[in-house]
């Protein structure tokens, strides 16, 4: 129940040229103030000043590139970074006039920035298209977000078609500088095999950089291998750790996988109550499969008081979120009238939606409800139809129904 994530917001070619922008030193007083405060690190000139989005103090950040404007009105740098000052503080409206001009004038920040903005629609109109080309001008140029940014397009077929070759050209190109997001996401490229041969040494070589940066993402994927054992000995105290690490950081699948391990005492104590407290944390962010886990704990009274109302919240929840187990579990608790009263109608709905996605469990419970009729007219042979499809993949309940409908006769792939 654990899950591994793909790091969000942007690989060079060692054949790419960057693009020179002018250096710090050109700038005036007023402007190097501007840049301490708001210049990427990934600038070229800016390395040593240069801040991650996030270190951004906006509102000093905004009095300083707002006077360097006034001292330097036609600086393309000075507009790019406001620009980006007001992004951090939230303000798209008063970013997005900057980001174009200094877009415009290829300042790399700003194309990074506005790209993404338009793929995302965030304070725009979506226009991948677009945003695609930006991210391209700004990649081209050697910036790593940008870089990292145009991976994620050709990851997910945003703005330009789908390409996992140039995913994982653009994602090394953002990682070799570096950056560990984009380290990250070429490590999982690594993983699956996408763009990439599968190399799990490969992939966890590139986890541990990003990881070693504090990088949420690194450390939830890295954990991840090392749970799973994927390349590499099983490492549960390791994997706890790095959970650990990424949840403090606010971040949900640490959040989440940190109270798996708690909820199965793997690499931890068992600590159900803990468990219940991170599942809620990420559950409070939305993560489906958290509130999956959660709803689970408070259906069986396990680190929560029992509370099937709740849990039925959360499986439903986590149902329209896209987590076909809890649409299995939701229809279990419509079936048996657990925190509800009996409704075949709703548990032939949400086992339908987890059977129609090919959910094991979900088909095996669509055969159990035709074969008894819960709200159906009973049909053995549609009921042999869903067994067999879930003995297909393996489903031992499953084989023992079709095996017990069918005299012992059954198929299995």
């Amino acid at each position: 129940m654990s899950q591994s994530l793909k790091a969000t917001m942007g690989l060079v070619s060692l054949l790419v040229s960057p693009v020179l922008m002018p250096l710090a030193a050109q700038a005036g007083p007023a402007a190097d103030a501007c840049a301490a405060e708001a210049a990427s690190q990934y600038e070229i000139g800016y390395e040593d000043i240069g801040r991650d989005s996030w270190a951004i103090e906006p509102t000093r950040a905004i009095a300083a590139c707002t006077r360097a404007l006034k001292s330097e009105p036609g600086s393309i740098e000075v507009k790019g970074w406001l620009g980006r000052a007001h992004f951090s503080a939230g303000d798209t409206a008063s970013a997005l006039p900057l980001l174009e001009e200094a877009a415009a004038g290829g300042h790399v920040v700003a194309l990074a920035i506005l790209g993404d903005m338009l793929i995302t629609g965030d304070g725009v109109d979506v226009d991948m298209e677009r945003g695609a080309e930006l991210l391209m001008e700004g990649a081209e140029a050697g910036y790593a977000l940008a870089q990292n940014s145009l991976g994620l397009s050709y990851d997910f077929g945003e703005g330009v078609e789908q390409d996992y070759d140039e995913a994982a050209r653009w994602y090394r190109a953002a990682a070799e500088q570096g950056m560990a997001k984009a380290q990250s996401n070429l490590g999982l490229m690594y993983q699956e095999g996408l763009g990439a041969p599968q190399d799990y040494t490969a992939a966890a070589a590139w986890f541990e950089k990003a990881a070693a940066q504090g990088d949420a993402s690194g450390q939830v994927n890295l954990g991840k291998v090392l749970q799973d054992g994927l390349g590499h000995p099983v490492d549960m105290d390791r994997a706890a750790d790095l959970y650990a690490a990424a949840a403090e950081q606010g971040d949900m699948y640490g959040q989440n996988n940190l109270g798996f391990l708690l909820e199965n005492g793997l690499g931890v104590d068992a600590d159900l109550v803990e468990a219940a407290a991170y599942y809620e944390k990420a559950a409070g962010q939305g993560m489906a499969l958290a509130k999956h886990n959660l709803a689970l704990l408070y259906e069986d009274g396990r680190g929560v008081k029992q509370d099937y109302k709740r849990g039925l919240e959360l499986y439903r929840e986590a149902a329209e979120g896209g987590e076909m187990r809890a649409a299995v579990n939701l229809g279990l608790l419509y079936l048996d009238g657990n925190g509800t009263d009996v409704d075949y109608e709703e548990a032939l709905k949400w086992t339908k939606l987890a059977a129609d996605a090919g959910q094991p469990i979900g088909l095996n419970n669509m055969g159990h409800i035709y074969e008894n009729g819960f709200g159906v007219d009973v049909d053995l042979a549609l009921a042999r139809q869903y067994y067999q499809l879930a003995s297909n993949q393996g489903y031992e309940l499953a084989v023992d129904n079709l095996t017990r409908l069918t005299g012992g006769k059954t198929k299995t792939k």
